[in-house]
C-alpha cells in the first residue's frame, strides 16, 4: 500500500484517465477527493470508487469546474475539513481546445482552454501549497504531455498550455524546495480517451492529415495503456520518490521505475526538464 493513510485531491476524475488514477491511488491505500464538470459523472465515479475501499479510506466527489479559481478554493477548503491534511495534488483536468489554424479557431475557445489546461493548475498549486508548507511536505503531480515537448500544428492551445504547465512545474518545485514539496509534470503518452475521439470526429481537414492518420493508427493499436501513466502517478506519489522534483516525465519512454536510486543524478542535472537547445548541442559552431 504505497499511499496507505495518505490524502489526495485529483481534478477531472470524473473519467479517463483521471479516474484510473483514482482507482490506483484508492487500491494504494489513499483516500481521494475527485472533481468533474458532469455532476452524473462524478457521482457515478465516486460510487465505483468506493467500493475499492477500506475501512479507513474515504472518497468525496464535487461536481466544479477548475478554471474558476473560487470553486477551486472551496473545493481545498472542503478537502482540508473533510481530510484534515491534503498530502497530494494531481492536476488532471484538460481539453485539447478549438482545432484547426489559428487564425480560423474561435478566439473565446482559445483563450477558454488555456484557463482550462493552465490556470487551474495555477489556481491549485495557489491555494494548497500554504497549506502543504504548513506541513512541509506534499506532493504536486501536474499532467503534461507530448504538447509540452513538440509542435502540434491545429491544436495550438492544447500545446501552449501544456508547455506552459511544464514551465510553472520547474518554477514552483524551485520556489518549494526547502519545503519538501515535490512538483513533477508526467506525460501519459498517448491515450485512447475522449480527446482522441474528438481529433477523429474532427476529421483531417480541421486536424492535419498526418496528425488524423496518426491518430487512427493509435485508435487501432490501442494506445499507451491508462494504467501506465496512473502507476506512474502513484511512484511520484509516494514517499519513495521524496526529493524528485521540477522534472517532466514521461510514462511510456522514461525508465521511471528505477528514479530513486538516481535521486542526486536528477537533483544536480537539467535531465527531464524544458531546455533551449543551441548550436554547440548539435555540433555546430556558428561564431566563425
Amino acid at each position: 500500500m504505497k499511499l496507505a493513510g495518505r490524502n489526495a485531491i485529483i481534478t477531472g476524475a470524473n473519467r479517463g484517465f483521471g479516474f484510473e488514477i483514482a482507482k490506483k491511488f484508492v487500491a494504494e491505500g489513499a483516500s481521494v477527493v475527485i472533481c468533474g464538470r458532469d455532476a452524473d459523472q462524478v457521482e457515478r465515479a465516486v460510487e465505483a470508487l468506493q467500493k475499492l475501499t477500506h475501512s479507513k479510506q474515504t472518497v468525496l466527489g464535487l461536481p466544479l469546474d477548475v478554471s474558476v479559481e473560487e470553486n477551486v478554493k472551496q473545493m481545498i477548503n472542503t478537502a482540508i475539513d473533510k481530510l484534515e491534511r491534503i498530502d497530494i495534488v494531481v492536476n488532471n483536468a484538460g481539453v485539447y481546445g478549438p482545432k484547426g489554424l489559428i487564425e480560423d479557431v474561435d478566439s473565446n475557445e482559445w483563450t477558454s482552454a488555456i484557463h482550462i489546461n493552465l490556470f487551474s493548475v495555477f489556481f491549485m498549486c495557489k491555494w494548497i501549497l500554504p497549506h502543504m508548507k504548513k506541513n512541509n511536505a506534499g506532493k504536486i503531480i501536474n499532467l503534461s504531455g507530448g504538447g509540452a515537448t513538440a509542435p502540434l500544428p491545429r491544436i495550438s492551445a492544447y500545446a501552449t498550455s501544456k508547455a506552459a504547465v511544464v514551465r510553472l512545474t520547474e518554477t514552483l518545485a524551485e520556489e518549494c524546495r526547502e519545503y519538501a514539496i515535490d512538483i513533477n509534470a508526467v506525460a501519459p503518452g498517448a491515450l485512447n480517451t475522449r480527446l482522441l475521439d474528438e481529433v477523429l470526429e474532427s476529421g483531417p481537414n480541421v486536424v492535419g492529415k498526418a496528425f488524423y492518420e496518426k491518430a487512427l493508427k493509435q485508435k487501432a493499436n490501442g494506445g499507451t495503456p491508462l494504467e501506465l501513466g496512473a502507476e506512474l502517478c502513484v511512484y511520484l506519489a509516494s514517499p519513495a520518490t521524496d526529493g524528485i522534483t521540477g522534472k517532466l516525465i514521461s510514462a511510456p519512454w522514461d525508465p521511471w521505475r528505477n528514479l530513486a536510486q538516481y535521486r542526486d543524478d536528477l537533483r544536480n542535472s537539467d535531465i527531464y526538464t524544458l531546455r533551449r537547445i543551441v548550436e554547440k548541442d548539435r555540433g555546430k559552431n556558428w561564431e566563425t
